[in-house]
């Protein structure tokens, strides 16, 4: 079912239309029950914390927990929080930072060796993209702070690009194409004639696939699936946008955010994105974002510190002060781009109320690379599907694919199964499930 559905019918010899409005029973995956589209956002940062740090005091809900002082930056936001403490990625640790990427992303072991890895499945914003990313113009966003990769994979050997340039990513969804509500969709016949144009070469295209071997095969459907997407765009630019009331164009970012002396200007950056992206949601441009603030493995100068990131992590003595800030500051931005959702009135709530925001690195301790006590956050609404308020901790290692379970399955798609090997796993964290 399409957004716009309509009863068709005959009298006195025409055809007529009646419009039906926004509809849960058309759009169960899409929208929470209030009628606003429900999101999903990954927000990521690279080499992990100092578990002994990070753990909040207490277990369960309300006043039985407190934040640790690694998670203080989010005391405006305890309400909205679930702690998940104590899981174990159950993937083989065979290569530094990337074995826990991948298998914090797509919950199965990475593929292949050094130098030459790759994903075994799609990560896990791509998974629910698939479910609930095709009724906007774009099925899946993948951003950044200050970095040149994503944490993103359609499958193997498929990462997605990723957008850290707050100009060029204004420019693509709030550049010429895009509309405010009340706005009519773009009328340009140039568009149908892409499209026409995408559509004239599937002949060949086919013809060609019956002359590949089965990896050819494998990136032949990769493209198409990107023409596919295209195809999409181009015709949710024709139709009328979204009637939400808190979208607006924002203002253009700066051309550029350089350096200075050597260090990126991460509050700066992760300010600005921050905003583009709520806006991007409450204008329903997409309603999937994976964003990456640091990469994994990277060696960033961070304010007050005098060595990169992952060096510190291996060679600061003692508990780690710097890299105890790195984290503190880490959950600071995070906490900024919560506050930027906060600030975004939707309906009886707030943009937030309709998200659901995973956060998360790819190792534990950076100084040992351990997959043992991932750092997991849930924040937002989360669809009225995962507790808030809470802190849960695991005494028995339990497999992290627990919580992505419970993630998708909190998003109305039916994931009954994931991982492989010894990540594979059937069900969800009933603990933090409501």
């Amino acid at each position: 079912m399409k957004r716009r559905n309509f009863l068709r019918g005959m009298l006195h010899g025409s055809v007529v239309t009646v419009a039906l409005p926004p509809l849960l029973y058309f759009q169960p995956k899409a929208f929470a029950a209030d009628g606003f589209p429900s999101r999903f956002l990954f927000w990521f940062w690279g080499n992990g914390n100092r578990p002994d740090q990070w753990t909040p005091t207490g277990e369960g809900d309300g006043d039985n927990w407190a934040l640790s002082e690694s998670l203080m930056p989010l005391a405006g936001f305890k309400e909205q929080l679930a702690v998940i403490s104590g899981m174990s990625l159950k993937v083989p640790n065979i290569l530094p930072h990337t074995s826990g990427l991948v298998g914090l992303v797509t919950g199965q072991a990475a593929a292949g060796g050094e130098g030459d890895w790759t994903v075994a499945g799609p990560s896990i914003d791509q998974l629910i993209a698939n479910e609930i990313g095709g009724d906007t113009v774009y099925r899946s966003l993948v951003t950044g702070c200050v970095t040149n990769e994503s944490v993103s994979w359609n499958g193997p050997n498929s990462r997605n690009p990723v957008e850290a340039d707050p100009y060029a990513f204004y420019q693509r969804i709030f550049g010429d194409t895009f509309r405010e509500p009340g706005e009519e969709g773009i009328i340009d016949p140039r568009l149908g004639y892409r499209r026409s144009v995408l559509d004239s070469v599937m002949t060949d295209i086919n013809n060609l696939n019956t002359r590949l071997g089965a990896e050819d095969k494998i990136r032949v459907e990769a493209h198409l699936d990107g023409i596919r997407e295209l195809e999409l765009r181009l015709a949710r630019l024709q139709e009328d946008p979204p009637a939400l009331e808190a979208c607006y164009r924002p203002e253009a970012p700066a051309l550029e955010y350089p350096d200075i002396d050597s260090r990126p200007q991460f509050q700066e950056r992760n300010q600005i994105m921050s905003q583009l992206m709520a806006m991007t949601l409450a204008c329903d441009q997409s309603r999937v974002i994976s964003y990456t603030y640091t990469r994994a493995l990277n060696n960033l100068l961070f304010p007050g510190t005098d060595d990169g990131h992952h060096n510190l992590t291996h060679h600061e003595p003692g508990d780690q002060p710097s890299v105890q800030s790195i984290t503190h500051h880490c959950m600071g931005e995070f906490a900024v781009f919560l506050e930027t959702l906060r600030a975004i009135p939707e309906g009886d709530g707030t943009l937030l109320d309709n998200c659901t925001i995973l956060c998360a690195s790819e190792v534990s301790e950076g100084r040992t690379h351990s997959l043992d006590e991932m750092p997991i956050l849930i924040a937002g609404g989360t669809s009225g599907k995962i507790k808030r308020d809470v802190h849960y901790r695991s005494y028995t290692q339990d497999n992290l694919n627990k919580v992505l379970l419970s993630l998708t399955r909190s998003m109305g798609i039916t994931q009954t199964s994931l991982g492989n090997g010894d990540s594979y796993e059937e069900s969800g964290l009933t603990a933090i499930e409501l």
